[in-house]
């Protein structure tokens, strides 16, 4: 019996070792991260995170540390021509290292101005230093597609998609779609690419490399480039290599809804009576800026008592365009504008009944309906450069319709 209990602790002893063994490879097998941010270990230092508050400079933000037999002015002196901080801003994070032992002193000051660059000034040794740094930059690439959700920007919105993409596109289909007509449910397709700080930190929307839009039934596909390789100009063209950039804007403002059409016989609000309306009317907030169609010279600009502050363009010896009911003029007469130009602000002067930029368009002396009227496109694409374009957008294309389905 005696030999028997000897044998059970015995095999009792074996197992338990056996068990703290594996225990013990267990935690060694198991890396140990170390967490390091702006080239520094963490592990060796206190670490302090705080952002600068009213009051704060970096004088007062230091020598509230150990900083040793250093002086205050000396470190800003020696520092200023990496590290000017007067640039130091309200609310903006900064990281203060300093030493694990008993004295605490500080090592190193971090300032972050953005979320891409920092600047360090290190005390470490006798001699002061400073330097700045930009974080690595990694773009990633995203096809997004399918049915529209709403209008552009909430579709973008539930795709987690920066809005400042909507606007990019705004712009680039400015001749050719008016995204106010968009339906939902129309099909689309968007290829892009973004910029993550550090492979984690998401930092926007960074180009564009290929979309289209169902408009009216008609699919309109967007390709940057540039027909000249040497050149950085780039012009968006369709699949046909047409490019999207007409001599005319389709509208005046960039987001708004058109309130009153071209009509040979409309109830006018103000007046109270039956006479035509020859131009279009887009409502919109008090103050949104009016952008010239197109470029051209101011040939008049003033007040009248039924069209409130105007502003007329002529673009060419066949085209003028006239903007009313501004509340704000921003040009004057004989000045030269550009496409896009802001040229006024939207008001209700004259017989208005609210805020609107009525947009009439003349071609060879006649006022004309604007949205029935075929515009002149830009320049084509020369027979050299559309073979290398359409290569070029072949894979781009098939990517576009393969998510929407097409």
């Amino acid at each position: 019996m005696k030999h028997f209990f000897l044998l059970i602790i015995v095999l009792f002893s074996i197992l338990s070792c056996s068990k703290n063994d594996e225990t013990l490879e267990d935690t060694a097998a198991k890396p140990v991260y170390k967490k390091i941010e702006f080239g520094f270990t963490y592990a060796d230092y206190n670490v302090i995170h705080d952002t600068i508050k009213k009051g704060d400079t970096f004088g007062s933000i230091i020598e509230k540390q150990n900083i040793g037999n250093k002086n205050v002015y000396d470190i800003i002196e020696k520092v200023k021509d990496t590290f000017d901080v007067r640039i130091m801003r309200f609310d903006k994070p900064y990281v203060l290292l300093r030493s694990k032992d008993k004295k605490n002193k500080l090592q190193v000051f971090i300032y972050q101005p953005n979320a891409l660059n920092y600047y360090v000034v290190d005390l470490r040794d006798s001699t002061v230093t400073a330097y700045k740094k930009t974080l690595p930059i990694k773009i990633k690439r995203r096809t997004i597609g399918g049915l529209l959700k709403g209008s552009l920007s909430e579709t973008l919105e539930s795709a987690r998609v920066e809005g400042a993409l909507a606007s990019k596109i705004s712009k680039i289909y400015a001749w050719s779609i008016d995204f106010f007509k968009l339906k939902k449910g129309d099909r689309f397709a968007i290829t892009f690419t973004e910029r993550y700080i550090n492979d984690t930190v998401y930092d926007g929307v960074d180009s564009l490399e290929a979309a289209f839009f169902e408009y009216k039934g008609k699919f309109v596909y967007a390709f940057p480039f540039a027909q000249n390789p040497s050149s950085e100009k780039i012009e968006y063209y369709d699949e046909d290599g047409k490019t999207l950039k007409n001599f005319f804007l389709k509208t005046p403002i960039k987001f708004s809804r058109i309130s009153s059409r071209f009509s040979s016989n409309r109830f006018h609000p103000v007046q109270q009576t039956w006479k035509a309306h020859k131009g279009t009317d887009y409502a919109a907030p008090y103050g949104t800026p009016i952008t010239t169609t197109a470029a051209g010279v101011v040939e008049q600009t003033g007040f009248t008592t039924g069209n409130g502050n105007f502003v007329k363009v002529k673009h060419n010896g066949t085209y003028s365009t006239q903007y009313l009911h501004m509340s704000r003029i921003l040009v004057r007469r004989g000045q030269h504008v550009i496409q896009g130009q802001v040229i006024g602000k939207v008001g209700s002067t004259g017989l208005a009944t609210g805020p609107h930029v009525c947009y009439r368009f003349w071609k060879n002396g006649v006022q004309v309906d604007a949205l029935k009227l075929k515009l002149p496109n830009g320049e084509p694409m020369n027979g050299s450069s559309k073979k290398r374009f359409l290569t070029h957008i072949e894979p781009l294309k098939r990517e576009l319709d393969s998510v929407a389905n097409l």
